[in-house]
């Protein structure tokens, strides 16, 4: 049956530039009409074809209503026929792909993108802007745009905030507003931490058979290397990252160091004009939104640099979509997969060779410096920040400048 699928799909493959509309459809319901019982299913199979035309066809040549010799059949031109409701809705594409590109999940150079609005939400918002559709039509639409329904996966950190999606505008609205104005906008976050050491690291790669890297047993920590952790910060207009290997402790301290060497090794010569930085940060951990020291640390930096910085927190539980988790810390896993990470200077030269067809180009650097955990930050502390809070969740969006 099989075979008898492929044989038919090479055939009509074949005919088709030759057949117009009635030939084609008289050619599909004689090749059902020999195969017998179902034989209108595989030639559907084999053509992709609906089943009514090729009914249709089978009707005709058992009907007799074939076309009679020396007469004229009005056959429709190329396109004809009635138009696609969708093709008669000018600009539709472009509204609905407007309202979802603050809500659009993951990377956008990933061709499986998904929206957080629901069809009903989106038809109607779309009627709102005068469009006589329906959920089914924006349906069929999202899929020819490229967008798809996915399956649940473990990505989910915390409860899902009320405005979750409100946060993900304003981030938006602030990122294309800063990349307008020549002003960088940076996305942070530290990867996790790494054995240093000869220890398995998960991948595979070409090597002479039978001669793979061997590697420990067991994972115990090497006491004397310790454990690496990789801070990032990844220049979102120029698709360039810096990493920051620690060797001590994920801090607030070293999370605004590891800025600090973005903006001197990088920054500050991509953009020798800029005033403000916009800095896109999850809600917890180092650079989380209820760290104070976070923020002492970023009025340093204000001082030291005179930027104006600004910084938005992620929601909670939506961390994974970070863009740095998607555009930089992914293909540092790729590039360094399947090689044990034996020293510090091997891991800082593995993230530093790390690029991507789009063009991704990466610098790193060793940090060895011991950062204190535990530091406390007092009211009187949090007083000396010239820290504005936005009107909107001021907790996850808030402005800290030099005095």
């Amino acid at each position: 049956m099989k075979d008898n699928t492929q044989d038919l799909s090479k055939k009509f493959a074949l005919f088709v530039p030759y057949l117009d509309e009635k030939t084609k459809r008289l050619y599909a319901g004689s090749e059902a009409l020999s195969l017998g019982r179902g034989g209108i299913a595989l030639v559907n199979a084999a053509t992709g074809m609906s089943r009514t035309t090729i009914s249709q066809g089978v009707q005709e040549l058992l009907g007799g209503t074939t076309v009679e010799p020396n007469k004229v059949q009005g056959i429709r031109k190329a396109g004809g026929g009635r138009k696609k409701k969708v093709e008669k809705l000018d600009g539709l594409s472009q509204a609905l792909e407007e309202l979802l590109a603050p809500h659009t999940r993951g990377d956008p150079m990933n061709p499986l993108i998904w929206t957080s609005k629901s069809l009903r939400h989106l038809e109607k918002e779309l009627k709102k802007q005068g469009f006589a559709v329906s959920h089914r039509l924006i349906g069929g639409t999202l899929k020819a745009l490229g967008y798809s329904l996915q399956a649940n996966r473990k990505t989910k950190e915390g409860g899902e905030h009320i405005d979750r999606d409100a946060q993900f505008e304003f981030i938006n609205s602030l990122t294309m507003e800063y990349l307008k104005s020549g002003n960088p906008v940076i996305s942070v976050d530290c990867k996790k931490k790494e054995l240093i050491g000869e220890f398995k690291n998960m991948g595979r790669e070409w090597e002479v058979k039978g001669e793979s890297p061997q590697v420990n047993v067991y994972d115990f920590i090497d006491k004397e290397k310790g454990k690496a952790a990789p801070y990032g910060v990844y220049d979102i207009a120029q698709n360039e990252g810096w990493v920051s290997v620690g060797i001590s402790h994920d801090t607030a301290e070293f999370a605004v160091s590891s800025i600090s060497a973005w903006w001197n090794k990088m920054g500050k010569e991509n953009y020798p004009q800029a005033n403000k930085l916009y800095i896109n940060a999850d809600g917890g951990g180092s650079n989380g939104s209820r760290n104070r020291l976070w923020k002492v640390m970023l009025q340093q930096f204000a001082q030291d640099t005179g930027l104006e910085i600004r910084v938005s927190h992620f929601p909670p539980g939506t961390s994974k979509w970070n863009k740095i988790e998607h555009r930089l810390f992914s293909f540092i896993t790729m590039n360094w997969r399947a090689k044990p990470l034996v020293s510090l200077q091997t891991i800082v030269s593995l993230i530093a060779s790390t690029t991507t067809k789009t063009g991704l180009k990466v610098k790193a650097a060793a940090d060895d410096k011991i950062y204190q955990t535990a530091i406390k930050v007092t009211e009187e502390d949090m007083k000396k920040t010239n820290l504005t809070k936005d009107e909107f969740h001021g907790e996850w969006n808030y402005i800290i400048n030099h005095i």
